[in-house]
């Protein structure tokens, strides 16, 4: 639906993003591994191996021994990290950097990567829970940053962001209604998905990773809110 581009929204606690970064490291560092590197068949088995199957998760089928390489458990871990292709790891990159920074920024660096990762957990979860026969694995990073969005629009609702529509249309809202925007856009998706489409988007992934978010938010930093309410009216002051 869109990508975004900025905010103004500066650091005020901690001086660098430094989870943030690192799991953008991560994501590009092992893309480029297996999408430029061993080859097509390996980076194929690769995303069988640490993608998140239902079927196989829920015990409706085993992996051929040659693609397990862990428990199927820890891929609701590991699908995080495997993109499919350029445009699903910039996309993806692109909502992290700028929404990540700011929630790293109230919750803290340790926090924040534990809030991560347990967004990815919950929308890996949901997406097997709605289809648990599926033989298909679940890659990306959107529904960990599902949760960063969701945890930003309560944090800093009206901050103004810079997006891009449909790829071409430079549009400058608050975060409230470009992140609402961007959760409707997933209902309706998911409403209107009939299943035939070529390419298959985890519809549910997002929006369980979206609502994990606020419930993760105030049970691992429960002060953040009052603390940016603080800041924000401080900063409106001077």
């Amino acid at each position: 639906m869109f990508v975004p581009l900025s905010d103004s929204n500066p650091l005020k606690i901690i001086s660098f993003q430094y989870v943030t970064v690192t799991l953008i490291a991560l994501n590009v560092a092992i893309f480029l591994y297996y999408h430029h590197g061993p080859g097509t068949a390996v980076e194929q088995n690769a995303l069988y191996s640490y993608g998140v199957i239902p079927a196989a998760l829920f015990n409706h089928q085993e992996l051929a021994e040659t693609l397990v390489r862990m428990p199927d458990q820890l891929t609701l871990l590991t699908y995080q990290f495997f993109h499919a292709g350029w445009l699903h790891l910039l996309s993806n990159m692109a909502f992290l950097w700028v929404f990540g920074d700011n929630i790293e920024d109230s919750m803290g660096h340790w926090r924040f990567a534990v809030f991560y990762i347990c967004c990815g957990v919950f929308a890996g979860l949901a997406h097997a829970v709605a289809g648990p026969q599926s033989p298909a694995p679940l890659i990306g990073a959107s529904g960990a940053v599902a949760g960063v969005l969701s945890a930003y629009m309560v944090l800093h609702p009206k901050q103004q962001v810079w997006v891009l529509f449909f790829l071409r249309i430079p549009f400058r809202l608050p975060a409230l209604w470009a992140i609402g925007a961007w959760i409707a856009f997933q209902f309706f998706s998911l409403a209107a998905d009939d299943g035939t489409a070529k390419e298959s988007v985890a519809w549910w992934a997002h929006i369980g990773g979206f609502v994990a978010g606020i419930p993760l938010l105030f049970l691992l930093a429960p002060n953040s809110l009052r603390r940016t309410r603080e800041m924000q009216e401080r900063d409106a002051q001077v």
